[in-house]
């Protein structure tokens, strides 16, 4: 009986670098001085009311015309091209307390703020914490570490990042489309694409909710009620081949992380952008890989590199297979992603060591 091939992915995700590099107006938003004023009077508001942060709301965070244009963007991030830049948020002239409560303030019009570590941090600090040492110890995840951080998708529907501080050298942020890298594999390499299809087990980096394994079981690609879902973290199915139980990796599949890799890398998929302080970032983690090159601080602490980073899950979203409930504690759109783990608390840290 012969086996039906695939058929490629077809949406407003899959692109290639040139496409995108020919539009930039479409996917890079700078704030007006309205916006940042906007902005500006949202904060003051906030400061004056007295609220912890994790209390403030979009109703507390007024943004009368910057608002609505937030919310287009999250859509259009979950349903169309998968990412989207804006510029200009004045971090210059705030204090990380007030770049903190601005970000989040920012983030309630995007969706529901989930934790991303093992410590429950609602806003996470990307920063090198370990002096330039994190990869000695495996179990570190590569955003606290200056190392290059290979291709990989994040724990909720939505990633966002801000930037505060660039480093001296390096850092480049680079991302593509997954539904490209499938059709690209899906014409080279099919059978990578199988095996890209059926099972893989990834390491949870000792963050591990009460009742749950140490690694979880996902695909690369699952196809699932119109959409190509992608769940790719390329050192992480290395690492959980220390776990008991866990079946070796074959060399098919080693092989086809390394063809994955290099596709995602390719000149005509890859967009590259260096954040400057002030920019944001947001990714939908289901259409979208992402990665980073390693890179070199200052010796100066406060001119270190720094972004704020925020896991979001919209009100809105792509239906996810109940596989997916085992990493996403649930595929309730609207609730899902995150990290939980016994004991912890969610909370906003303003200290990157914290």
């Amino acid at each position: 009986m012969t086996v039906q091939q695939p058929l490629p992915v077809q949406d407003p995700s899959v692109w290639t670098a040139s496409q995108q590099n020919a539009r930039p107006e479409e996917w890079c938003y700078v704030l007006s001085p309205t916006d940042v004023a906007e902005i500006d009077a949202a904060l003051l508001y906030v400061q004056h009311k007295g609220l912890a942060l994790t209390d403030v709301t979009q109703q507390d965070f007024r943004l009368p015309t910057l608002g609505p244009k937030l919310k287009q963007f999250v859509k259009e991030v979950v349903d169309g091209r998968g990412f989207q830049i804006i510029k200009g948020v004045p971090v210059h002239r705030y204090t990380a307390a007030e770049s903190t409560t601005v970000y989040w303030g920012l983030g309630t019009y995007w969706g529901k703020i989930v934790p991303q570590n093992k410590k429950a941090h609602l806003i996470g600090h990307v920063r090198d914490i370990h002096k330039g040492d994190g990869l000695k110890n495996p179990i570190n995840r590569v955003y606290s570490t200056n190392a290059a951080e290979p291709w990989h998708v994040d724990d909720a529907d939505v990633v966002g990042l801000l930037c505060l501080s660039t480093a001296k050298e390096g850092g480049l942020t680079s991302w593509s489309s997954s539904g490209s890298i499938y059709n690209r594999l899906l014409q080279s390499h099919p059978d990578y694409v199988q095996v890209l299809s059926e099972d893989c087990y990834l390491d949870r980096k000792n963050e591990i909710p009460a009742g749950k394994k140490p690694y979880f079981v996902l695909p690369v690609f699952t196809r699932h009620k119109g959409h190509l879902c992608c769940f790719y973290a390329d050192n992480y199915y290395q690492l959980c081949q220390r776990h008991e139980g866990v079946p070796g990796l074959t060399p098919t599949q080693l092989a086809a992380f390394a063809e994955f890799n290099r596709v995602a890398g390719l000149d005509e998929l890859r967009m590259d952008m260096k954040l400057q302080p002030g920019d944001i970032q947001l990714l939908h983690n289901h259409s979208i890989v992402h990665c980073r090159s390693g890179f070199t601080d200052y010796q100066e602490e406060e001119r270190k590199r720094h972004l704020l980073r925020m896991w979001i899950t919209p009100e809105q979203g792509w239906p996810l297979p109940e596989q997916f409930a085992d990493r996403y504690h649930t595929v309730e759109i609207g609730n899902r992603g995150g990290i939980y783990c016994p004991n912890e608390s969610p909370y906003v840290p303003l200290d990157p060591y914290q």
